[in-house]
């Protein structure tokens, strides 16, 4: 029988009918695709202002980290704390918004046009949303952490080189600031380097790791100054109410 029988028709019929597009509502999609990456880099920088280390410090009852210490709302300064149960959470979670912000375009951003280049400027945009987080009067950390999420995200390769060379200067020196600026010096090198071996290069990727270095040395400026004079607090150094 052609086409089997009426219940089997029944069956395999289209769910819905095929939407004929003509030309105008084609360029209309074509068009939408340019939004999907500035609403992606909002997105991520809602995310990025998420201001872990005084929401941590909140709900474990702890003095807010801007004011003790360096003001820092950073895992280092929640570290001076004294509690390190509160630190390190506060490291995973501001490592954990960075990651995600790119990660989310990595897993659900391909269908609406946006590629590697945004992955790096939603990655960017959550590191800015650390810096300068809109919830918290635009009073944030200096992003180390959620830099490292970020790179992560990109390639855990990349991540891994990274974290590996500030775990090797805050272990023979034991100043976090001077391991931050080191990883934050060494990221574009090892992304550029590392480009066509350990992972695909991309131009705009390399643009937004080398704008989120130039930041994080901006935001360390107070900390070279420490460190030129001496008086730069250690690692584990409790901080004085």
């Amino acid at each position: 029988m052609q086409g089997g029988s009426p219940l089997r028709r029944w069956q395999n019929r289209p769910l819905m009918p095929p939407v004929a597009r003509g030309p105008q509502q084609e360029i209309f999609l074509q068009s939408l695709h340019g939004f999907f990456p500035v609403l992606a880099a909002l997105a991520g920088y809602l995310i990025g202002s998420l201001s872990f280390a005084v929401i941590v410090s909140r709900v474990m009852g702890l003095n807010d980290p801007r004011t003790f210490g360096s003001k820092n709302p950073g895992a280092t300064n929640v570290l001076r704390s004294g509690n390190k149960g509160a630190a390190v959470a506060t490291l995973l979670l501001d490592a954990a918004k960075g990651w995600l912000a790119v990660m989310l375009v990595k897993w659900f951003g391909q269908p609406y046009g946006m590629a590697e280049g945004t992955m790096g400027l939603v990655g960017l945009a959550a590191f800015v949303g650390h810096l300068y987080p809109v919830f918290f009067k635009f009073e944030g950390g200096k992003g180390v952490a959620t830099a490292l999420g970020v790179l992560l995200g990109i390639s855990w390769v990349l991540g891994l080189a990274t974290a590996a060379t500030w775990l090797v200067m805050a272990i023979f020196f034991r100043y976090s600031s001077l391991a931050s600026l080191t990883a934050a010096l060494f990221a574009p090198v090892y992304y550029l380097f590392g480009g066509g071996m350990a992972w695909y290069f991309n131009s705009g990727i390399m643009l937004s790791i080398s704008v989120m270095s130039l930041l994080l040395i901006y935001r360390h400026l107070e900390n070279i100054g420490r460190l030129v004079k001496g008086t730069e607090s250690r690692l584990g150094k409790k901080a004085k109410a």
